[in-house]
């Protein structure tokens, strides 16, 4: 695999543009445990943790000012996440959801977060100079869930954005999560992503949440979809399945690795994103698998000065 051996003044800046909620973790004997979580932000963290001083990791939401926003703060810095980006609304307050575990691992989310902080976040006076300031990070991060919770108006902001973003050669990552309850119709939810997806240079997918939302038939539709708009770099993550991996025109897959008991697979999705992407933000130019090497374009991620 090839790397860079020392990332000294190209060290990448990454903004991740979401939203973090109270989390409510049901355990067996019905008790909550609480905490906070939310898909972009799961991301910000693991991707943190594994670019330590290689990069520097900003999250992007609107928060209230009470106590839980508060919390939620302490908890993002004693991760190394920069707040910089993060406006703190009066009166208002962050989203929350419970998490209820079948016995197989399998979850259930029960949400409240019509009014949410992070509806305005695109919206207010306040915003205004965090947008002016997300086209000169390396790379810009966000989902499905993203677009949902911004509403029409925020995301034209959004997409104002991520076109000036490209322009000054910053690589955009979008993970699809697709949430059906978030959305007022399937037609809403296409538009909103078909809108953003020609900026697009990593997608990361699932291809669950590719056939709810466009119907196709099966992994080879995905690619051949995403191959017309121009995505440079597709991940498709298949459950248990192999991930299927195309860039570069070529392709290849990673096998999973079965786990025997699965405990909750909460932030699964979120923790290979960030890995995937620490990988390539690390130098990683050239995948490996056993007796088979598949190039990459160097091109997807190159970093400016700062």
């Amino acid at each position: 695999m090839n790397t860079i051996n020392t990332l000294g003044p190209n060290t990448p800046r990454i903004a991740l543009i979401g939203e973090c909620m109270i989390e409510l973790q049901q355990r067996a004997d019905g008790s909550l445990q609480q905490s906070f979580g939310g898909d972009t932000l799961n991301t910000a963290v693991y991707l943190s943790r594994e670019l330590g001083e290689g990069g520097t990791v900003d999250y992007v939401t609107a928060l209230g000012d009470d106590s839980f926003s508060d919390a939620m703060c302490r908890s993002w810095a004693s991760e190394n996440i920069g707040l910089d980006r993060v406006q703190r609304l009066p009166g208002r307050l962050p989203g929350l959801y419970c998490i209820q575990t079948d016995a197989a691992g399998e979850r259930r989310f029960l949400y409240w977060r019509n009014e949410a902080a992070v509806r305005s976040c695109f919206t207010t006076p306040a915003a205004e100079p965090i947008l002016a300031a997300l086209p000169d990070y390396d790379v810009l991060y966000f989902s499905g869930i993203t677009l949902a919770v911004l509403g029409e108006q925020g995301r034209q902001k959004l997409l104002e954005t991520l076109i000036e973003a490209r322009q000054r050669d910053a690589r955009i990552v979008f993970d699809n999560n697709y949430r059906p309850r978030l959305w007022a119709s399937l037609e809403e939810a296409r538009a909103a992503y078909r809108s953003v997806l020609p900026y697009v240079d990593l997608a990361l997918l699932t291809v669950d949440d590719e056939q709810a939302l466009f119907h196709f038939s099966d992994s080879d539709a995905v690619f051949d979809a995403y191959e017309l708009i121009g995505t440079p770099e597709v991940v498709l993550k298949r459950g248990a399945e192999a991930c299927l991996i195309r860039c570069g025109g070529e392709s290849f897959e990673v096998p999973a690795q079965k786990v025997e008991r699965v405990v909750d697979t909460t932030a699964a999705g979120d923790s290979f994103s960030a890995a995937y992407l620490a990988s390539r933000l690390k130098g990683a130019a050239r995948w490996r698998p056993p007796r088979r090497g598949i190039g990459w374009r160097a091109r997807s991620f190159k970093f400016r000065e700062h």
